[in-house]
């Protein structure tokens, strides 16, 4: 039998269980996700770091973890609870169970927790600061002082913990028109780039980068093989995302979340993602400069946190929900055109729909609670959504706001061209 196991939150109260995964002492924010699966996803989504996550889904586990589906180098979550954690696995991808990941990236667990009255305690009091403790001597006082004394997550540099230290470029083997970089890894990797996994996708300096790019670009057959030069900004990105741009023909370069915006025009990139990330976008402000800079110069695509930084770049600000929106069943409504698509979210800041001028429209809101899901600002050809078109996990019904950036950046390369 395991271990007892307490969730202690920092109003008090406890919710006993059972041990899982690594044993010992955690503390963080404790938030819900209601995906009824991909949670090999959540665990390694830098968007959850110091995040306790509570699944609303009662049996989680039955098919196993793989190495494909992590979202990163890492598990970031500080902890994870579940109803009932599957001891058998069932899935032709899986190499291992649920409890063995758990151990292995260090996460502390906990199952056979009412989960869902710890949800609605959360939904009526909102997400708030808590802490686990796991093994033969946990004890449900320590935690409550755990809980009370734990950090505030919201006002420590989560982007600094979860961004690649140095630049790289993103050269997994997705299609034949993917054209990597032949340049070697070099430079200092980082927790967000570290491990051999992420030496065989390849990784290249800032310099090796430029001399790469222009030597491609301009190569004797750079009229048949031109594909856009994206850069990515990455405040905690996933795989997905770097996998969904090389899937459409781009290159892409992922560099340190405070690169300055004279060192990201060097690289001469047709158009500039801002990834998701975690942590509050009011302490980002070095970071909004730079995007603020970058208007106008190139297309930029926004996702998550990278919404929420260019909203400022634009004159909004955000704000803290109440619980905020995790899980993949969230209807968003596009105003342009009417259209309802249900899609991926995990976010507890969001935009304010005030403060930004004629120029900047409100393009997606969400049909539960009307917050700004998605903005424009087409004379800066910029624009953004605070929901996850990259999935992982959750629906692809927003995919095509990829396929809509790879054509502004075509179009604008065109007007360039003919200018």
């Amino acid at each position: 039998m395991s271990a007892p196991a307490f969730l202690a939150l920092a109003d008090g109260t406890v919710w006993p269980g059972r041990a899982l995964g690594a044993q010992g002492q955690r503390t963080g924010e404790v938030v819900f996700n209601t995906c009824m699966t991909g949670y090999q996803e959540v665990l390694t989504d830098p968007s959850y770091c110091r995040q306790i996550v509570v699944m609303t889904a009662p049996h989680i586990g039955n098919t196993g973890v793989n190495a494909e589906d992590d979202e990163s180098t890492r598990a970031w979550a500080a902890g994870f609870a579940v109803r009932r954690a599957s001891l058998s696995v069932s899935s032709w991808r899986a190499t291992g169970t649920l409890d063995d990941y758990l151990r292995a990236h260090g996460v502390i667990g906990i199952s056979d927790i009412d989960t869902r009255a710890l949800v609605r305690h959360l939904r009526a009091h909102g997400a708030m600061h808590g802490a686990l403790v796991s093994g033969p001597d946990a004890d449900p006082e320590i935690a409550v002082g755990f809980a009370e004394t734990a950090p505030d997550i919201n006002a420590l540099d989560l982007v600094g913990e979860v961004s690649c230290r140095a630049p790289y470029v993103w050269s997994e083997p997705v299609a034949p028109e993917w054209y990597p970089l032949d340049a070697p890894a070099a430079g200092d990797g980082g927790p967000h780039d570290a491990g051999p996994a992420d030496e065989a996708r390849g990784r290249a300096s800032l310099d090796s980068v430029v001399r790469g790019v222009r030597s491609w670009l301009r190569g004797p057959e750079a009229g048949r093989r031109y594909r856009p030069h994206v850069v990515v900004f990455d405040f905690g990105v996933k795989h997905n995302t770097l996998r969904l741009l090389a899937a459409r023909g781009c290159r892409v370069t992922v560099v340190p979340a405070r690169t300055p915006a004279n060192v990201v025009t060097a690289v001469e990139p047709d158009g500039v993602l801002l990834s998701n990330g975690p942590g509050d976008p009011d302490r980002l402000g070095d970071i909004v400069e730079t995007v603020r800079a970058l208007l106008g110069h190139v297309p930029i695509f926004g996702i998550c946190l990278g919404h929420q930084v260019l909203g400022a770049a634009l004159g909004g600000h955000s704000y803290k929900l109440k619980f905020g929106h995790r899980g993949g069943n969230q209807p968003v409504l596009d105003r342009r055109t009417n259209q309802v698509a249900i899609s991926s979210h995990n976010h507890g800041f969001a935009l304010a729909d005030e403060g930004f001028g004629p120029e900047v429209e409100i393009t997606h809101v969400n049909l539960n609670d009307g917050c700004v899901e998605g903005l424009a600002a087409p004379a800066v050809r910029a624009f953004s959504v605070q929901y996850h078109p990259e999935a992982a996990p959750g629906p692809h019904d927003a995919a095509d706001l990829f396929d809509a950036f790879l054509h502004a950046l075509r179009d604008a390369r065109e007007k360039a061209t003919k200018a």
